[in-house]
């Protein structure tokens, strides 16, 4: 295996971290940018940067990824033989009340970094995506063949343009450029605005747990590390145009130009309701559920179709909620000590 120097941008961030300690363990050379806002606990992102910048091939820049300038002189100054760009403002929820935050990190971000690679002519780009692209979609499971033209936030919005602008830049400037869509990732480091992280925090402390739509919604729940086990190859499949496509007919998740796109899903969806079951037999107490409405935003079902990733590098999730809920929760408790 060649060893390859990687901008990761987000590596403070929960798969930024997970996906730049995986290949610095595989002995590849990590430059990372961040922004280390304050959306969710900053401590805990300087405790997974402290991990990282432990070790040798590490190297780390403080940064606003809509800062051209600053992105620019990274990219002058580096040969990087990938860019893996995880870095986003995340959550459905907070779309709502701070839309710009968003058009600022997940659209001018990702420009700049496209920018970057376009002129530092960079072999491959691979991004983060989200299921949420897929809205209002009923027909499941979730294809990357099924249109994506009605999202119902604005953080789904930014995604899909996220898509969008890689797919430009793959057919003005021949740039090869891989999304990924991510489901409902959790695991330990996991963020704290998620739902595993807020019931169990709020279960520790002895505070009811809100639970929208009265816990009858399903989501793909997909651990983390099947997340980097499906990456870390993709990294090295770097798209070609596909002689196939028909623009008569176009498949969305490939094209005439160096594109594709993946799911990367749990294949098996989990309702809610049992999700926090689970959680409460790893921590070895019970809930207090408070029911609540379901939000602006979001949706009742995700269902990752993951066949394509199979065929391409022979993905397959290994890990199942009983095993995933209980690795968060020994985290947890060694992390806060509880």
């Amino acid at each position: 295996m060649a060893i390859k120097t990687i901008l990761v941008t987000g590596a403070a961030g929960f798969i930024g971290y997970h996906f730049a300690h995986r290949c610095l363990s595989l002995g590849h050379r990590v430059i990372s940018v961040d922004s280390v806002n304050d959306y969710y606990d900053v401590e805990l992102k300087k405790s997974r940067l402290k991990l990282l910048t432990a070790q040798a091939n590490f190297e780390f820049h403080q940064m606003q990824l809509e800062d051209r300038e600053g992105i620019a002189m990274l990219f002058r100054t580096h040969r990087f033989d990938r860019v893996v760009h995880l870095a986003a403002q995340a959550g459905v929820r907070y779309s709502l009340e701070n839309p710009f935050a968003y058009t600022q990190s997940n659209i001018d971000g990702t420009l700049t970094i496209l920018e970057g690679c376009r002129h530092q002519q960079v072999e491959h780009l691979v991004f983060a995506s989200s299921s949420s692209v897929y809205g209002l979609n009923t027909q499941q499971p979730f294809s990357t063949q099924h249109h994506t033209d009605h999202p119902v936030s604005l953080y789904a919005a930014t995604k899909k343009s996220n898509e969008m602008f890689a797919h430009s830049y793959a057919h003005l400037y021949n740039l090869p450029c891989t999304g990924l869509r991510f489901f409902t990732v959790y695991g330990p480091w996991g963020r704290p605005d998620m739902a595993l992280f807020k019931f169990t925090k709020a279960i520790f402390e002895g505070r009811p747990v809100e639970v929208y739509n009265h816990g009858k919604m399903k989501r793909d729940f997909t651990y983390v590390d099947d997340i980097i086990d499906a990456m870390i190859p993709l990294m090295d499949q770097i798209p070609e145009s596909d002689p196939n496509w028909n623009n008569a007919h176009p498949d969305p998740s490939t094209s005439s130009a160096p594109y594709r796109l993946y799911n990367i899903g749990n294949n098996q969806p989990t309702e809610l309701s049992h999700f926090i079951e689970v959680l409460e037999q790893a921590i070895g107490k019970k809930a207090d559920l408070k029911y609540l409405p379901m939000q602006p935003g979001d949706v009742l079902s995700t269902y990752a179709d993951v066949d394509s990733l199979a065929n391409a590098v022979g993905f397959r999730p290994k890990t199942d909620i009983q095993d995933g809920i209980a690795e968060f929760v020994r985290w947890y408790r060694e992390y806060y000590g509880v």
